[in-house]
């Protein structure tokens, strides 16, 4: 039975912050994983890039055998309607499963108080501190750093689409960690700049 990994994409979520770790799950996961997407309601969701899709959930109706919750940054996790996506990451948390953030749905972990405990990133401390108010408590926490890994929770700025990506495929062991390294090497320094990894052919279909 493939492991789950959840999606958690809203309207006007940033496509390409999914692509690098939802892609990286496939090729170097050897067939052991399968993602799967999660929104509000099952209706279509459109991504800033102009990509619909038809979430596989909605928030009330997810598997509970998952092994990691992905929330891909976005336009929309500032709205009221985002605050129901809490009690996954509250159940999340409490499974000790892997659980992630990106972009701005990282500071949406701030400010749900999910980052007090460990530490993370995000795109802006001033701002997370300014959107979660009381219920961010995590500031001496808080590194500036592209992605920071801590206790099976993986927070990134908007810039660090392949850090995020790495730092999840560490955390959940997806691969050896040779081959993600060289995954990372290869779509990070470019294809003329390092050696080309076995099977990294495929990587450039």
């Amino acid at each position: 039975m493939k492991k789950c990994i959840l999606f958690v994409i809203l309207e006007q979520y940033a496509d390409w912050e999914a692509a690098y770790l939802s892609s990286a799950l496939y090729m170097l996961g050897m067939g052991k994983y399968e993602v799967k997407t999660v929104s509000l309601t099952k209706e279509q969701v459109t991504s800033i890039g102009g990509f619909r899709v038809l979430p596989d959930y909605d928030v009330n109706s997810i598997p509970t055998n998952y092994e990691a919750l992905i929330l891909i940054g976005g336009m929309a996790w500032r709205n009221e309607e985002a605050r129901k996506v809490k009690t996954l990451v509250d159940n999340c948390l409490e499974g000790g499963k892997v659980l992630g953030g990106i972009c701005d749905a990282s500071a949406y972990l701030g400010a749900v108080g999910a980052l007090n405990e460990v530490c993370h990133t995000s795109n802006d401390l001033n701002d997370m501190k300014q959107w979660a108010g009381k219920e961010y408590t995590g500031e001496k926490k808080y590194i500036t750093r592209q992605a920071v890994r801590d206790k099976n929770v993986i927070t990134a700025n908007g810039t660090a689409s392949l850090e995020f990506a790495r730092e999840v495929m560490l955390a959940l062991k997806a691969a050896p960690e040779k081959a993600i390294t060289e995954w990372y090497d290869f779509h990070k320094l470019g294809y003329y700049n390092v050696p080309m990894p076995q099977g990294a052919n495929s990587w450039n279909d």
